[in-house]
C-alpha cells in the first residue's frame, strides 16, 4: 500500500510537467522555426530568467508560500539602473555599482515586507500581490512626477518635457517610458565570452551566477537557520512552540528573496539593454511563479530542479505558442492569449490544489 501511494504521489507530481512538456513539443513542431534557432533563444532566456525564479525558493522553504512581492526587488534594481545611467557610468563598473546600490534597497524592502507578512500570517500570497501593486503605485508616482525635481535626474534625454518654464526653457519632469542601457548592456554576459556547442551559443557567466545561486540555496538549507526554516515550512505552529524565532526567520527569508530578485533583475536588464521604466517589473512575480509551478512545485514545496525545469518549459511554451498558433490557426494573437492564460492558469490551479490538499489533510 505504501509503494502504491508513493507511485500515485509521484505520478500526481509529474502530471503538470508532463502536460507542459507535451505542449512544448507541439509548439516546437508547429512553430515553423529551426530547432537550433529555438534552442538558442531559449538558452538566452534561461540565462536571464533563472535567477529570478530561484529567488522564490527560500520563502517557500520557510512556509511563507509564493512570494509575489519579489517585484519590490525588481524595483530596487531598476532604481539603481536609472541613477547609474544618469551618472553615465558604463561597463563592468556600472553594473557593479548597480548591484551595490540595489542591494541595500532590496534589504530594506525585504525587511518591510517581512514585517508585514508577520502581521498577515496565512495570507502572505494575497498580501504580497497587493503590496506589489501598492509599491508599484508609489514607484510610478515618484518617477513620473519627481524624477526631474526630487531626485534631480540630470540627463535631459531621460526626462519627459512638460511645457515651458517662465524663461522659455523646457520644463523637464518625470522619466521617459524607456531608459537606454547601452553603456551597461552585456556587461555581465561579456565578462566571460560565450561558447558555441553544436551551433548553440552558451552564455557562460550568467550560468555561472545561476550555478552559484543553486549552491547557495543548497548550502543555506543545511545551515542551522535553513533547518529552522524547513521546520517552519513543515509546521509553523510546532516550530514556534519549539523555540524557533519564527518572526525573525521569516523576515530573513524575505530579505534573501528580495535581494536575489534584485540581482536577478540586474542580470535580466543588462541582457535586454533597456528598462521599460513603468512596466519592466510588473510581471516579474507572476511569470517567475508560473515558471516555478509549471515543473510541479507547490505552495509548500519547491526545489532547484523545479526552478530550472520550470523556467525551461515555461519559456519554450511562451516563445513558441504565438508562432504555433499562427501556423495552426492563422492568428498569432491567439497564441498571445494562450501564454497569458498559461501564466495565470498555472497559478490558479496550484492555489486550488493547495486548498484541496489542505482540506483533505
Amino acid at each position: 500500500m505504501k509503494l502504491k501511494a508513493k507511485v500515485a504521489g509521484t505520478i500526481r507530481m509529474a502530471v503538470v510537467p508532463l502536460l507542459f512538456g507535451t505542449l512544448c513539443v507541439i509548439g516546437i513542431m508547429y512553430s515553423g522555426q529551426p530547432v537550433v534557432y529555438i534552442l538558442n533563444t531559449i538558452i538566452e532566456r534561461l540565462g536571464r530568467n533563472c535567477f529570478l525564479v530561484l529567488a522564490l525558493i527560500i520563502p517557500i522553504t520557510a512556509g511563507i508560500g509564493l512570494n509575489f512581492s519579489i517585484v519590490l526587488g525588481a524595483m530596487a534594481a531598476q532604481i539603481a539602473f536609472i541613477f547609474v545611467t544618469d551618472w553615465k557610468i558604463g561597463g563592468l563598473g556600472g553594473i557593479a555599482l548597480v548591484a551595490v546600490l540595489s542591494t541595500p534597497l532590496a534589504v530594506f524592502f525585504g525587511y518591510l515586507v517581512g514585517r508585514l507578512f508577520n502581521r498577515a500570517r496565512g495570507r502572505e500570497m494575497v498580501t504580497g500581490m497587493i503590496t506589489g501593486y501598492f509599491a508599484n503605485g508609489i514607484y510610478q508616482l515618484i518617477f513620473l512626477f519627481g524624477a526631474g525635481t526630487v531626485f534631480a535626474i540630470h540627463s535631459a534625454d531621460m526626462l519627459l518635457t512638460r511645457g515651458q518654464n517662465a524663461d522659455g526653457t523646457p520644463r523637464l519632469m518625470g522619466l521617459r517610458n524607456m531608459v537606454d542601457l547601452t553603456r551597461i548592456q552585456y556587461a555581465l554576459d561579456g565578462l566571460i565570452p560565450g561558447t558555441f556547442i553544436q551551433g548553440l551559443m552558451i552564455p557562460v557567466f550568467p550560468f555561472i551566477l545561476i550555478a552559484l545561486a543553486c549552491v547557495f540555496i543548497v548550502y543555506f538549507r543545511k545551515t542551522k537557520l535553513g533547518q529552522e526554516m524547513k521546520a517552519m515550512g513543515h509546521d509553523l505552529h510546532i516550530a514556534e512552540i519549539s523555540g524557533i524565532p519564527v518572526n525573525r526567520n521569516r523576515i530573513i527569508a524575505m530579505i534573501i528573496s528580495t535581494v536575489m530578485a534584485a540581482w536577478g533583475q540586474v542580470i535580466f536588464l543588462q541582457n535586454i539593454g533597456t528598462v521599460n521604466t513603468y512596466n519592466s517589473h510588473e510581471q516579474v512575480g507572476m511569470f517567475s511563479i508560473a515558471a516555478l509551478l509549471v515543473a510541479g512545485a507547490s505552495i509548500s514545496k519547491a526545489s532547484i530542479w523545479n526552478a530550472l525545469l520550470g523556467t525551461l518549459l515555461f519559456h519554450v511554451l511562451f516563445y513558441t505558442s504565438p508562432l504555433a498558433a499562427k501556423t495552426i490557426l492563422g492568428n498569432a494573437q491567439l497564441g498571445e492569449f494562450f501564454r497569458v492564460f498559461i501564466a495565470y492558469g498555472v497559478i490558479a490551479v496550484a492555489l486550488a490544489l493547495h486548498a484541496w490538499q489542505k482540506k483533505k489533510r
